[in-house]
C-alpha cells in the first residue's frame, strides 16, 4: 500500500471540500481556478505521511497540508505573472484569464489563507509549525529574487544557482516533510533529517528537470524541449558549460546566446551538441545522483517503521526516473 498515493488523493478531496466561492466572487473565483488546476499534490502528501509515519494518524496535519499546498500554488500564481507565462496545466495563467491586478490580489488572499490553515494545528507545536512555515515562505521568495537577479548577471557561479534552487524549490518539499513530523511528535533529529532528506531529493528533481528540458524526449516530457536554452535560462548545464568551454566553444556558445535573430531549433541543436562535447549531461547525472544519495543517507538516520523508509526511498527513486 501506497500511504503518499493515498494522501495524495486525500488532498484532491480536502480541496474539494474548500468552500472558496465568497463575496467578491472577482477575489475568490481565482483562487478556487488555480488549485482545480490539478497537480501532483505531493507537498501535502508528504506532510500527511510524515505526521502518519510517527503517529499512526494523519488527521491532526491535514489543515496543514492545505495550507501548504495553498501557499505552493500562491507562488506559483505570482510566478507566472513575473514570468509572464499564459499557460499553466494546459490552462490559461490567472493574470490570462482575468488580469494581472486579480492575480496579484487573489495571490495575495491565497497566502493569508495559507497562514489561517497553517494555524489549525495541535496548540503544543503551534508556535514550532509557524515559525517552520514562516521562515520557509521567506526562503522561497529569496529564491525567486535570486532567479530574477540571475536574468541579468552574466558571471552567476554554479554554487549560486544551487543555492537558488533550493531556496525556490527544494526546500518546501523539505518543510512538507518536516511540519508533519513535528505534528507527528517527531524528535527534532528525526523531523530534521526528515528535512535534509527532502531538501536533497528536491534539488534532485530540479536538477533532472533542467537535464529534461534538453534531453527528454517531448512525447514523454509533456513538453518541448530546449526551452531553457532558447530563452537563456541560467540553468545548471549552462553554467556548467561555461565553466568547462575552451574558447572556441564559447565564442560559439556566446554567439547563440547573443544572436537576436536566429532559428530557435537550430539554436538547440547548437549548444546541445555543445553541452554534450563537453559531456555536461553526465556531469548534470553525477550531481543528480550525488543528491539521491544524500536524500537517502539522511533518510537512514530517521527513526521509523522500515517500510514507512521503503515507501519514502520509492519516492525518491521514482522522482530520480521520470521519463527514462
Amino acid at each position: 500500500m501506497s500511504f503518499i498515493s493515498e494522501f495524495q488523493s486525500i488532498t484532491e478531496n480536502q480541496i474539494n471540500k474548500l468552500n472558496l466561492i465568497k463575496t467578491p466572487k472577482g477575489l475568490y473565483e481565482p483562487i478556487e481556478y488555480i488549485l482545480q488546476l490539478g497537480g501532483k499534490r505531493i507537498r501535502p502528501a508528504l506532510c500527511m505521511a510524515a505526521c502518519y509515519y510517527f503517529s499512526g494518524n494523519y488527521e491532526p496535519s491535514i489543515e496543514a497540508a492545505l495550507g501548504i499546498e495553498m501557499f505552493h500554488n500562491f507562488t506559483l500564481l505570482h510566478d507566472d505573472i513575473m514570468d509572464h507565462s499564459s499557460i499553466r496545466r494546459g490552462k490559461p495563467t490567472v493574470h490570462k484569464k482575468w488580469n494581472e491586478n486579480t492575480a496579484i490580489l487573489s495571490g495575495d488572499a491565497m497566502m493569508v489563507k495559507a497562514c489561517q490553515l497553517m494555524l489549525n494545528v495541535p496548540s503544543e507545536v503551534m508556535k514550532e509549525i509557524q515559525s517552520v512555515f514562516y521562515q520557509t515562505s521567506l526562503e522561497v521568495c529569496e529564491g525567486q529574487q535570486l532567479d530574477m537577479d540571475f536574468e541579468n548577471r552574466q558571471d552567476v557561479e554554479i554554487e549560486e544557482y544551487i543555492e537558488m534552487i533550493r531556496l525556490k524549490t527544494a526546500i518546501l518539499l523539505a518543510a512538507s516533510l518536516k511540519i508533519g513530523a513535528i505534528i507527528g511528535g517527531a524528535k527534532k533529529e528525526d523531523a530534521q533529517n526528515l528535512y535534509k532528506y527532502g531538501e536533497s531529493i528536491g534539488l534532485a528533481f530540479q536538477l533532472q528537470d533542467d537535464y529534461l528540458d534538453v534531453y527528454g524526449k517531448t512525447s514523454i516530457f509533456g513538453k518541448k524541449v530546449g526551452q531553457d536554452i532558447i530563452a537563456n535560462k541560467k540553468t545548471f548545464l549552462l553554467l556548467s558549460c561555461i565553466k568547462n568551454a575552451n574558447k572556441e566553444q564559447l565564442k560559439e556558445l556566446r554567439y547563440w546566446i547573443d544572436a537576436s535573430s536566429i532559428n530557435p531549433d537550430e539554436k538547440v541543436k547548437a549548444i546541445t551538441k555543445i553541452y554534450s562535447d563537453l559531456k555536461i549531461d553526465e556531469k548534470s547525472k553525477e550531481l543528480m545522483n550525488d543528491y539521491y544519495q544524500k536524500s537517502i543517507i539522511a533518510l537512514n538516520k530517521v527513526n521509523i517503521k522500515p517500510e514507512y523508509k521503503e515507501e519514502l526511498k520509492r519516492f525518491a527513486m521514482n522522482l530520480m526516473n521520470r521519463f527514462n
